[in-house]
């Protein structure tokens, strides 16, 4: 593993709990930082603070609650590093089937808890004048998957928030960036049927599920003072499903 110096800087990350969040995590303290994280399941967060070790701990976070939001923001203090890694897909269906409240709730964890985060923490980031910000979308919000309107959408507002974001933060020290995966086996696929899995491996050229280690290690390039001219910037991680 390539090492990435992130010494003495401080990370909150989003859904740190478990997949891509906790590897993401695990691969920033290797790499000198302090972890928040930000997860609704108190159990797995738990699990994850005690796996990090003294340089991490956790806090259960309802990310769709601007108060919440907030009071977790204070408590943190001074934040180097946001990864908006949280997400859910909300299930498989048609788009005229599927319920309003689920789509409305997958649109909220997915876009507007990033927003409602940013919010909280990016006044800091600018009066230090330094910051990374990462978040994670996803291929589906650069090409639509069928039966995930909802996640999809979500994912392409995601992409777009990255891009004003980044242009907004130009010339602040802050710079904010995105991440566009396929699929990762994660517990979210629990979340997802069977038929839905195996259409997002057939669309891979790699014909293999991302492994969330290989997500961190992009992530902790983002991160880092080292990523100093790209902003606003979509990063594949598909592998190979989108070269664009």
């Amino acid at each position: 593993m390539n090492r990435i110096d992130l010494t003495g800087r401080r990370a909150i990350i989003t859904g740190g709990a478990q997949g891509i969040g906790l590897a993401t995590a695990e691969r920033f303290v290797a790499s000198g930082a302090e972890v928040v994280l930000w997860d609704i399941n108190a159990q797995s967060l738990e699990k994850a603070s005690e796996k990090l070790g003294a340089k991490a701990n956790g806090r259960v976070v309802e990310l769709t609650d601007e108060g919440a939001v907030n009071d977790a923001a204070r408590e943190a203090g001074a934040i180097d590093i946001l990864v908006n890694n949280a997400g859910i897909t909300g299930g498989n269906g048609k788009t005229w089937e599927l319920a309003p409240d689920v789509w409305r709730r997958t649109v909220e964890v997915n876009l507007v808890a990033p927003y409602l985060t940013c919010r909280a923490l990016v006044p800091g980031m600018i009066e230090r004048g330094y910051g990374r910000i990462v978040n994670i979308a996803s291929i589906a919000g650069k090409e639509g998957n069928p039966n995930a309107s909802h996640y999809s959408a979500s994912k392409a507002g995601l992409i777009g928030l990255t891009k004003s974001l980044g242009k907004e933060l130009a010339k602040t020290g802050v710079i904010a960036n995105c991440l566009t995966p396929a699929a990762a086996r994660t517990p979210i696929f629990d979340q997802m049927s069977q038929e839905h899995i195996d259409y997002m491996l057939s669309k891979i050229p790699l014909e293999r599920f991302l492994e969330p280690a290989e997500a961190a290690a992009m992530i902790a390039w983002l991160a880092s003072e080292e990523c100093s001219f790209t902003t606003g910037g979509v990063f594949d991680i598909s592998g190979g499903r989108a070269v664009y």
